[in-house]
C-alpha cells in the first residue's frame, strides 16, 4: 500500500513518451466505433479525467516536502528529497509523463467528439464535454508549469513519427497565456453551478477562473517575477524562459483574478449551519468542510479518492500507521482562542505543565494534558492529533480502548506517542517521529483499526478559503490599505472562532510587511496539509528559509520508563530534522530518461 501512496502521451516534444502511442488499448480507442455510441465518448472522456491528479492526500506537497508535516518511512520518495538524495536520475514524482498523456487524450477527445450522431449525444451534451476536455487540458498544463516550469506547448495531437527534437520549452508569460486561453474557452461553456449533484467533480466556471487567479498567483510571486536566478533559464537558441524583470502590477492581476472568482457569487465558506447545525460552532465548521459529501466552498474537488489509505497512514497504532506526522513548526504557528500568536506576550501561552481543567468548549483541551495544547484555537484540535488527544477513527468504547495501553484504558483511546505507547518508539513498525500526527480529513464514522472506512466526501484540489486568502495576499502586496484585506481575512478568521485581525494586532493593518506575515500565517494553518503550504514556500522564495529547514517535534525517543502521559521529558523541543535545501529544488528537475531523448529541451537551473 505504501507503494501506492506515493506513485512516483500525446507523443509530446519528449521522445521517451512514445511508449503510450504503442498501446493498443490506445489506439483503440480512437477507432470511429468508439465514436458511435454515447458510452463511448463518455467512457473516453472518463479516461481523459482519469490524469486529474487523483490523490490520498500522501503526495509531496501536502505530505513530507514543507515544514508543516514528514513522513516517518525513511525510503519514500519524499523523505529522499528532503534529504537531498535527488538528481534528474531519480525523477521523484514525475508527473510530467501522465500530464502529457492526459493533454493528448484531451486533443483526441475534443477532435472526435463531435462524430457521435445527434440521436446518441446532444449538441449541448457535446460543447459541454469538448469544454471539460479544454479545462483538464489547462488544468494539466497549470500542474506542469507549478512544478516543472515552462513546458513545451502542444497545441495538437503529434504523430508517433514526429521529429520531438524540434520542441522546445516555450517561455513562462507564453505558458501562462495559453492556460488563460484555455480557461477562457471552457469557461463561455461550463456552467456557474450543476443543477445534478451526479455532475460534482466535473468543473464550472468558478474553477476555470481559480486556475487563472493561481496562473496569475505564480506569475506575480518572487519565483517568476524577475527572479535573478533564472536570468541565464534560456532555450538552445537564447529564448529567454522566466521574465527578466519585477512587474508589481502582477500582484494587481493576481488580485483581480481571484478577486473575480469572489465576484461570482457562488462560493462560501462553510459553517456547520448548513449541514443542520443551530449554533454556529467553529470546529465543527472548519473540521466538515472536508468530511461533507460536497459544500458551496468547494471549488474543484475529486469524488471517489482514497480516505481509507490517508485515514490508515495518519491514524496511530495499533489500527493505523503513524506515518504522516505533523511538525511542532506547524503546531507552533496556531494561534490561541483569543486570536493572538503563542509568540505573542498577551496570548496566555503556557509552554510547560499541566493544564488543570478542560477547557470549556468541548472540542478544546482536557484536564491532565500539557499546557502547550491548551487554549488553543479551534482549527488545531480540528487538524493536528497530539499526545493524549483522543483518536478520531474510532467509534465505540471498545474500539478507543484498542489504542490504549492497559493502564490508560478508559474508554477515550487518547493517541500514545510517548516512547512506551502504542504508537511510540519502543514498538516495531512505522511510528510516530516527531509527537503528532495529521488529523485533517479524519472522520469520526470511520473505525481505521477495522480498516472501515466509509465516509465518501471529495478530495478538495480547490476551495473558497483559498481564493479569500489568495485575494488578500496580493492586494495587501500593491494596495496594502485596501479595506478589502481586513475584509476578506476576517472571513476565514471569523469561521475559525477567532477576532478580526484589526482587533488583535491593529498595528498590521495598512502595513504590508506586517500584514504580509499575518497572510501567510493564516495560509499555514488554514490550508494546511492541503499542499498550500509547499506551493507557497516555493512561490514565494521562502523555502530555503532556516526557520523552514529545521524540522521540530517532541522528545519521541526519551524513555518514559512505562510512565506514559505524566511523563514531562516527553514535551521537549527537539530538532527531529535539518532538512537539505538548494535553490535548485525550486523547480523539479526534468528527467534525465526524458532530457536525453528530447535534444531540444534545457534542463531547470541548477540540475
Amino acid at each position: 500500500m505504501i507503494k501506492r501512496l506515493f506513485f512516483p502521451l500525446l507523443a509530446i516534444c519528449f521522445a521517451s513518451c512514445t511508449k503510450y502511442l504503442d498501446k493498443q488499448p490506445d489506439n483503440l480507442l480512437t477507432e470511429e466505433m468508439v465514436w458511435q455510441t454515447r458510452a463511448g465518448a463518455e467512457g473516453y472522456l472518463h479516461n481523459v479525467y482519469s490524469h486529474i491528479y487523483l490523490t490520498d492526500g500522501g503526495d509531496f506537497a501536502s505530505m513530507g516536502a514543507s515544514d508543516e508535516s514528514s513522513v516517518s518511512i525513511g525510503t519514500t520518495d519524499v523523505r529522499q528529497m528532503v534529504s537531498g538524495n535527488w538528481s534528474p536520475g531519480a525523477a521523484y514524482f514525475n508527473y510530467l509523463p501522465g500530464m502529457y498523456a492526459g493533454i493528448r487524450k484531451s486533443f483526441v477527445f475534443e477532435q472526435n467528439i463531435g462524430k457521435v450522431p445527434s440521436d446518441k449525444l446532444s449538441d449541448e451534451l457535446k460543447a459541454q464535454y469538448k469544454a471539460e476536455a479544454i479545462f483538464l487540458r489547462g488544468y494539466y498544463y497549470f500542474f506542469l508549469l507549478r512544478q516543472f516550469g515552462p513546458f513545451v506547448k502542444v497545441t495538437g495531437v503529434l504523430s508517433q513519427n514526429d521529429d520531438y527534437n524540434k520542441y522546445p520549452r516555450a517561455s513562462f508569460d507564453e505558458c501562462a497565456a495559453y492556460i488563460n486561453e484555455l480557461m477562457d474557452a471552457a469557461a463561455a461553456v461550463l456552467p456557474t453551478t450543476w443543477e445534478s449533484a451526479s455532475n460534482n467533480g466535473r468543473p464550472t466556471k468558478g474553477a476555470c477562473l481559480t486556475i487563472k487567479a493561481k496562473v496569475a498567483q505564480l506569475a506575480a510571486s518572487e519565483l517568476w517575477n524577475g527572479n535573478p536566478a533564472f536570468s541565464d533559464f534560456k532555450n538552445q537558441d537564447g529564448k529567454q524562459l522566466a521574465p527578466d524583470s519585477n512587474d508589481p502590477q502582477r500582484w494587481l492581476a493576481a488580485a483581480n483574478a481571484a478577486k473575480a472568482v469572489i465576484d461570482l457569487n457562488i462560493y462560501k465558506l462553510y459553517t456547520n449551519l448548513d449541514n443542520g447545525g443551530t449554533v454556529f460552532n467553529p470546529y465543527e465548521s472548519v473540521r466538515d468542510v472536508h468530511l461533507t459529501n460536497w459544500n458551496s466552498e468547494i471549488i474543484l474537488g475529486v469524488v471517489g479518492w482514497n480516505r481509507w489509505g490517508f485515514t490508515k497512514c495518519a491514524s496511530p497504532a495499533p489500527g493505523g500507521y503513524s506515518m504522516y506526522c505533523a511538525t511542532q513548526n506547524v503546531v507552533d504557528a496556531f494561534a490561541m482562542k483569543n486570536g493572538r500568536l503563542i509568540s505573542d506576550p498577551a496570548s496566555q501561552y503556557v509552554e510547560n505543565g499541566f493544564a488543570a481543567n478542560d477547557q470549556p468548549e468541548s472540542w478544546g483541551h482536557h484536564k491532565g494534558e500539557w499546557n502547550m495544547y491548551a487554549d488553543r484555537e479551534p482549527r488545531f484540535y480540528a487538524f493536528i492529533n497530539y499526545n493524549a488527544r483522543p483518536v478520531v477513527a474510532a467509534r465505540t468504547t471498545d474500539d478507543r480502548n484498542l489504542f490504549s495501553s492497559p493502564q490508560n484504558v478508559d474508554g477515550k483511546g487518547r493517541s500514545e506517542f510517548y516512547y512506551s505507547g502504542k504508537s511510540g518508539q519502543r514498538w516495531a513498525g512505522s511510528n510516530n517521529i516527531t509527537g503528532y500526527l495529521v488529523q485533517k480529513r479524519i472522520s469520526s464514522t470511520s473505525n481505521i483499526y477495522w480498516d472501515q472506512v466509509p465516509h465518501q466526501a471529495p478530495y478538495i484540489l480547490f476551495r473558497y478559503a483559498e481564493i479569500l486568502l489568495d485575494y488578500v495576499e496580493a492586494l495587501n502586496e500593491i494596495q496594502p490599505s485596501n479595506t478589502d484585506i481586513v475584509k476578506y481575512l476576517n472571513l476565514v478568521r471569523e469561521r475559525a472562532g477567532l477576532p478580526g485581525i484589526e482587533t488583535v494586532y491593529p498595528g498590521a493593518v495598512g502595513d504590508k510587511v506586517a500584514m504580509r506575515k499575518h497572510i501567510l500565517r493564516e495560509r499555514q494553518v488554514e490550508l494546511c496539509f492541503e499542499g498550500d503550504r509547499y506551493w507557497t514556500l516555493n512561490r514565494r522564495l521562502l523555502a530555503g528559509k532556516a526557520e523552514n529547514t529545521a524540522i521540530y517535534g517532541m522528545d519521541v525517543n526519551a524513555d518514559d520508563s512505562n510512565q506514559g502521559f505524566s511523563f514531562t521529558g516527553f514535551y521537549t523541543r527537539k530538532l527531529y530534522q535539518q532538512r537539505y535545501w538548494r535553490d535548485k529544488m525550486y523547480l523539479f528537475p526534468i528527467s534525465q530518461y526524458d532530457m536525453e531523448r528530447a535534444r531540444a529541451l534545457v534542463q531547470n537551473p541548477g540540475w
